[in-house]
């Protein structure tokens, strides 16, 4: 089983694949020390799996432009499972997210496999196949790769095949292609593998209750991003988030308050990077408060949590009558918002989704419609006007 390490040999690869209505497609990588994952193995295959390819991303006499070029290939479906780490170093390389695209685990959801169906379970039920797991976390940068790396490698695309077609023949026969289409056009979107520094405050802001504490984390947060991408290395290796939350509550505004913090590591207030921290606190202390956008807080369960609880209910019956993972459908944060506000802007409450579900909850939370315990089971009961 050889590698392709020359970009002649992929070239002929992926003109080979080119032909074909649908490539799968996988990649080994690692990212415990980088901030950007580092490719470390592509594999690829056709529905005629003696085109199965594995290309070696590492080898020196190898551009990976005619890789970038099929995945840009709007004739041809790229099929992954569990797409999205996959489609940011394709988007981080080439600047490209492949396109017609279609996620066996998205897909597996809309189909009822549940909340988060693995990769393994699909291959076993749809694909009567059993995946060695032995080589799963090995270190792929090393070389030369041993055969069982190389075998489970180009497993994963070959059983994959299999799996597509299972799903695809699922997804015509229930009439849910567009439910994909419209999930996919969230992963092929480039907005959604663009990492703005401006926005990492976002993902620690719920820790956070005062407008100066957020205008702090913001730039301080924003600082630590560029830091780790520009140095590509993670984030924790810049500064970790507790030290993070405690610089937005502490606001040091002194080599000495900052040195203060528990969470800071002795010295670290009088070096280079503690002087940038220094003068991202001093630009988030400087921000008008009423001009930042504080992050929108959990709902309280308050004169809605019955509504809430109610809307759960019907969202298990529902995705249980219909076959489709509750997950995919709607969220806690998703009912909560619906409890409160019948014109919740929610995903739940456009689409496919509004007509799967978010009718039902609205004539649910506004007495038009009743849940009936029958044999165990939940039911859907109209409920007539006075």
């Amino acid at each position: 089983m050889d590698l392709i390490t020359t970009t002649e040999a992929l070239e002929a690869a992926c003109s080979r694949l080119s032909q074909h209505p649908f490539v799968t497609v996988d990649t080994e990588f690692l990212r415990e020390t980088t901030y950007f994952p580092k490719l470390c193995l592509i594999q690829m295959a056709g529905p005629d799996l003696a085109d199965a390819y594995l290309i070696d991303p590492l080898a020196e006499d190898l551009s990976l432009e005619p890789f970038m070029a099929l995945m840009a290939n709007t004739s041809v479906v790229k099929v992954f499972h569990s797409a999205r780490q996959d489609l940011e170093i394709i988007w981080n390389l080439g600047n490209i997210v492949p396109d017609p695209l279609f996620d066996t685990q998205v897909a597996a959801m809309v189909c009822g496999y549940g909340d988060s169906v693995s990769y393994e379970q699909l291959v076993n039920d749809l694909a009567k196949a059993k995946i060695d797991k032995s080589s799963r976390f090995t270190d792929w940068s090393r070389r030369p790769l041993t055969d069982a790396q190389l075998t489970y490698a180009l497993s994963d695309v070959t059983h994959l095949v299999k799996v597509y077609d299972a799903l695809m023949a699922q997804l015509e026969k229930n009439g849910r292609l567009d439910w994909l289409r419209e999930e996919m056009s969230i992963l092929t979107s480039p907005e959604t593998y663009q990492a703005d520094p401006n926005n990492a405050w976002r993902r620690l802001a719920g820790r956070l209750r005062k407008p100066k504490e957020i205008a702090v984390l913001m730039e301080v947060a924003a600082w630590r991003e560029r830091e780790a991408q520009n140095r590509d290395v993670p984030r924790g290796r810049v500064l970790k988030d507790d030290a993070l939350i405690d610089i937005a509550t502490s606001a040091p505004r002194s080599v000495e308050a900052l040195g203060r913090l528990r969470s800071i590591p002795n010295g670290f207030e009088r070096s280079r990077t503690g002087a940038d921290i220094l003068e991202a606190v001093e630009r988030g202390v400087a921000r008008d408060p009423s001009s930042i956008p504080m992050p929108e807080r959990s709902r309280g369960r308050g004169n809605t949590g019955a509504v809430v609880d109610l809307l759960k209910v019907l969202l298990k019956a529902v995705a249980e009558q219909e076959g489709v993972a509750p997950k995919i459908v709607a969220t806690v944060e998703e009912l909560e918002a619906i409890a409160e506000s019948d014109t919740a802007n929610v995903p739940a409450l456009h689409g496919w989704r509004r007509a799967l579900f978010g009718e039902k909850a609205l004539a649910l939370k506004n007495g038009q419609l009743g849940l009936v315990l029958e044999r165990g089971r939940v039911r859907l009961k109209a409920i007539a006007s006075a």
